[in-house]
């Protein structure tokens, strides 16, 4: 019997995962699966997509789980049906990522190639940061917290749980006494310049990224 490692959803987020995983794990003696309840075949990617359900009956020393869904508060709810299971989580971390002085980042978080986290920042559970982001100094990440490729997260932020910060987009960094805020469940759209605070549940758009149907 050995430890089973698995990789929640073999989705485009999950796949591109997994390579970094299976790097992460070699050598440790573990099995490392795909979970998926909507997958197409038994296999994917040279790995085994097992259900829900079949990975928490298969016998192993331990399970741990990294939940690879993008959407913010579907991975939300995913975690908590491992948790309710028993299943523990790991973080997946590219090999060349950078990380500099005092960061502090929860369970469970996924971190692609190219990805720089430079000083002083706290980081929540399960955050997906995809590649080339970058987070500076002096930020705040809630739980849940999604960085599509490319975002640019400057100087003293704060992001509410389960945002979802899309491709490209630029966050202007705010000061030690007034950090820029992104509220909870926030979006902020692909390519958008934040340069103003963003409040909770409230998507935008454009530059200078102004909430959906407003006008100029």
């Amino acid at each position: 019997m050995t430890a089973l490692f698995a990789i929640y959803g073999a989705g485009g987020c999950g796949r591109g995962i997994m390579p970094l995983a299976r790097e992460q794990l070699r050598g440790r003696g573990a099995e490392l699966v795909f979970v998926d309840d909507h997958a197409a075949g038994d296999r994917c990617n040279g790995h085994e997509v097992l259900s829900f359900d079949e990975f928490c009956a298969t016998p192993a020393t331990e399970k741990r789980v990294a939940v690879a869904v993008a959407q913010s508060t579907s991975r939300a709810t995913i975690a908590k049906k491992c948790e309710d299971a028993g299943l523990g989580f790991f973080t997946v971390r590219a090999s060349n990522i950078v990380e500099m002085d005092d960061v502090e980042i929860g369970e469970g978080a996924l971190l692609s190639p190219f990805v720089t986290l430079t000083s002083n920042i706290r980081i929540g559970r399960h955050f997906h940061a995809n590649l080339y982001a970058y987070v500076e100094h002096d930020c705040v990440i809630g739980d849940f917290v999604t960085f599509a490729p490319g975002v640019q997260c400057n100087g003293n932020i704060e992001i509410g749980d389960c945002a979802y910060i899309g491709a490209g987009a630029i966050i202007k960094q705010g000061t030690l006494e007034r950090k820029r805020r992104i509220g909870a469940g926030a979006v902020v759209g692909m390519g958008a310049v934040v340069t103003k605070d963003v409040a909770p549940n409230v998507t935008v758009v454009g530059n200078p990224a102004r909430p959906i149907g407003a006008r100029g």
